[in-house]
């Protein structure tokens, strides 16, 4: 199993700082001081490593010593002290004696200048390690790190998007962990709840991290208090790392155990929601095995519930790779590896899914502090590439344990970002931070003109795009006004019809994808009036073909489109009240001629009644059926064509007969 020599490690693993469950110190010789400092590192308690090789450094200004003061300082996340100490170890030189720290102190002192934000000196610091260097493997770890650089020097941070720590009734200056809001109100996290440093000293008490509870109230969250239920916690054990289904049914937590300061196990629990509070924890089948499990959040893949969490089982990519295992009745499905696009020869740790997008820490992937946050959206088959979600969410530090909620505006975040309550060093704990996006508001005003001048009536259809498929659409007409509003969403492309009869409709499009603050669209459509024809003269006896009166096959209903046509010859004879017509009524040659014939005469007749019926003298109208005498295009008998061009065939005309000998009409 590869690993990399991360520093700090049980800082993640468990929720414990690493080094900060301390020894007393008692005053002995030089030699002592270096046997007991080596032993406190066999046991990963570099506390009092640090305290026992300070002592000796008091006593012999020695150059192993101050390396192993500046590797305690790193293990103990204190950046700033680290860095200077590096430096001392990175700028030795000497003639006789060759470095023996070189070239991987100088990989270690870009590593910090990084934590520190100094990341144009961080990038010469990794170019010089690479000329310098022979380990492949590290060698293209400094390639990452300078790729990180680069990502932080052109980051910016995203508009609208505040994180605020938590603050101190939520914080101890020990860390926090796997913070997650559970029903909107209750802030579940876990730690110690320590402002001090805890001392083993053989009369300690309660020295297990526990869940914590901290209510929201109007002013902020009440002090987080410890979770009043015997069924999570266990004597021997640390509550490591929680989560809480979406329905606030179940709790998945870890039940940890040291050896030292390092991780020594770690399973999956859950406890289900019931009346008296949370139930009994059961350990969860089919998951847990001889390795480490840690940082379990509920997921959906294929269309079914999985758990989603971090193991250093064999197999993987890295060190700590994701990997999910499928809900099956009570228990669960063995454990799959996410792959090599999400996991990579670093750690992937803390993964938070959400409405088909996967969040998690890496210390793998090009990154712009120790651990970055990344996002990947799961297609139904496959993973995207993982995204560095950026400033502030990332910093030049640690952050982990992201929770964002569906629509995107809230949510925490864990980090030893500045601002960070420690109880030694500035870097050295971990606090739940909470994030704010901005709502950002939308909006479009669309106002409707023609030759300049407001136009109300006019019909308004509206409607959002995603790649190419049309999503809602909303269908307006205002009597009263020309201004309409509409209320828009970021990442959608947007199309704006306008129609009004007598006008040319007008369009436009937007789109408001990128958008990170709320933004008033203004569009003005413009709509040009349709030139009215000019009046032309018709004699007596031209056919008239009007051209939606027509039929279906082998009927003579007046359709709704023929109504228009029809009215325009009732105004007609209103306006010519001494005019006679013929209206004559054809079929297409389908059909023998004497069927034909008929059915042509009841489509005059029918037409003609629609116009008695309405007042017009029936002497003054003629009907009569041609029947498939007068066919317009080429479908005549034994020519195959299709429908429309039959019907293009089944038609009315009207000639004038009687009264004017010419009358002026618009064609």
């Amino acid at each position: 199993m590869k690993r990399f020599k991360t520093f700090g490690l049980a800082l993640f693993l468990l929720g414990l700082t690493s080094g900060l469950l301390a020894q007393p110190i008692t005053k002995a010789n030089l030699k002592t001081m270096l046997r007991k400092a080596e032993e406190s590192i066999a046991n990963r308690d570099y506390y009092n490593a640090l305290d026992w090789y300070q002592k000796a450094y008091e006593e012999d200004r020695n150059f192993y010593i101050a390396y192993k003061i500046a590797q305690m300082h790193f293990q103990l996340r204190d950046y700033a002290k680290a860095q200077r100490w590096f430096r001392r170890i990175v700028n030795k030189r000497s003639r006789k004696t060759p470095n023996p720290y070189m070239p991987d102190a100088r990989f270690t002192h870009g590593l910090l200048l990084k934590y520190l934000g100094k990341y144009q000196e961080a990038r010469a610091e990794f170019q010089l390690y690479i000329g310098e260097a022979e380990d492949i493997e590290k060698i293209r770890r400094a390639k990452i790190e300078i790729t990180g650089c680069d990502l932080a020097l052109e980051m910016d941070d995203q508009a609208g998007i505040s994180i605020e720590n938590a603050g101190k009734k939520v914080n101890s200056k020990y860390s926090e962990y796997s913070p997650v809001l559970v029903n909107d109100r209750d802030l579940y996290f876990t730690g110690f709840r320590r402002n001090e440093v805890l001392v083993l000293d053989g009369k300690e008490e309660d020295i297990y991290s526990k869940v914590f509870v901290a209510t929201r109230e109007e002013d902020g969250f009440a002090v987080a208090l410890e979770l009043p239920s015997d069924n999570i916690s266990r004597e021997g054990f640390h509550i490591g790392n929680l989560t809480v289904s979406p329905d606030a049914s179940t709790m998945y937590f870890t039940r940890a155990q040291l050896g030292g300061n390092d991780l020594s196990s770690s399973k999956i629990y859950a406890s289900n929601m019931g009346d008296e509070g949370w139930g009994p924890a059961q350990e969860i089948d089919g998951l847990n095995g001889n390795y480490i499990v840690k940082q379990p959040t509920v997921g959906e893949l294929f269309g079914n519930e999985v758990l989603i969490f971090a193991s250093n089982m064999d197999g993987g990519f890295g060190g700590y790779d994701l990997y999910y295992s499928t809900r099956s009745g009570d228990g669960y499905t063995s454990p799959v590896n996410m792959g090599e696009t999400i996991n990579s020869k670093g750690d992937e740790e803390t993964p938070y899914y959400v409405d088909g997008t996967l969040y998690f820490s890496s210390n793998g992937h090009p990154g712009i502090g120790g651990f970055d946050i990344f996002s990947s959206l799961w297609n139904g088959s496959n993973w995207s590439e993982p995204a560095n979600i950026g400033k502030p969410y990332n910093s030049s530090v640690d952050d982990l344990y992201i929770t964002i909620e569906a629509e995107g505006y809230n949510g925490f975040v864990v980090s030893n970002r500045p601002g960070t309550r420690s109880v030694k060093s500035k870097t050295c704990c971990n606090d739940n931070w909470e994030v704010q996006k901005e709502q950002i508001v939308l909006e479009l005003l669309a106002t409707m003109y023609a030759d300049g001048q407001p136009l109300d009536s006019v019909s308004v259809s509206f409607a959002d795009y995603t790649n190419d498929e049309i999503g809602e659409v909303r269908n307006r007409l205002k009597p009263d006004t020309n201004l309409y509003s509409f209320a828009l969403v970021p990442d959608k492309a947007y199309r704006l019809v306008a129609r009004r009869d007598g006008y040319f409709p007008d369009s436009v499009e937007f789109n408001t994808v990128g958008v990170t603050a709320s933004q008033v669209y203004e569009r003005q459509l413009n709509l040009k009036l349709i030139p009215r024809p000019e009046p032309k003269p018709v004699p007596i006896n031209e056919p008239i073909r009007m051209e939606n009166i027509y039929y279906d096959f082998e009927d003579d209903k007046i359709l709704p489109d023929a109504e228009k046509d029809l009215t325009f010859i009732f105004d007609l004879m209103n306006k010519y009240d001494d005019m006679v017509i013929e209206l004559g009524s054809h079929t297409d040659a389908r059909g023998t001629t004497r069927y034909n014939e008929n059915l042509s005469q009841r489509r005059a007749d029918s037409a003609k009644r629609w116009l008695v019926e309405r007042g017009i003298v029936e002497d003054r109208i003629v009907a009569v059926g041609y029947g498939e005498s007068v066919i317009l295009n080429r479908c005549v008998n034994g020519v195959k064509c299709s429908d429309e061009e039959h019907r293009y065939n089944r038609r009315t005309e009207f000639k004038i007969t009687a009264g004017p000998t010419t009358i002026q009409i618009e064609r």
